[in-house]
């Protein structure tokens, strides 16, 4: 039975207002979980349907990364449960990872994915 009584029209403000949470870290099904905010599949269907919100979504995800770095200090810094902090902190490393591969992905793993160029002489040096 889908829920009523939440926002499903589209306006800049919501927008900016879903994706400046997204970009301090909130997960789309935190801000989805809000009475004010529209439910998941209408923002689906937004990023689906309007190419603004769309680009918004993604850059709000990519800045999410930044944020999900301070929590993982938050976490190091405060955390009482040393197995439970280590698979929060895990977690967050990775999505930080994909959201950010070149500041926040696996060096070395980026540097075996460059590209090898060859150069390849046929014939012998006095060949002109």
């Amino acid at each position: 039975m889908p829920r009523t009584g939440r926002p499903s029209k589209y306006s800049e403000e919501l927008a900016d207002a879903i994706c400046t949470r997204l970009a301090q870290g909130e997960s789309m099904r935190s801000v989805c979980r809000d009475e004010d905010m529209p439910v998941m599949d209408t923002m689906w269907r937004w990023i689906r349907e309007k190419e603004d919100f769309s680009e918004q979504y993604a850059r709000a995800k990519q800045e999410s990364a930044d944020a999900i770095i301070e929590d993982i200090l938050d976490i190091a810094d405060e955390g009482e449960d040393v197995a439970r902090d280590r698979l929060r902190i895990d977690a967050r490393k990775w999505v930080a990872s994909k959201l950010k591969p070149k500041k926040y992905g696996d060096t070395t793993k980026l540097e075996d994915e460059l590209p090898i160029n060859y150069v390849i002489t046929i014939g012998g040096a006095d060949n002109t």
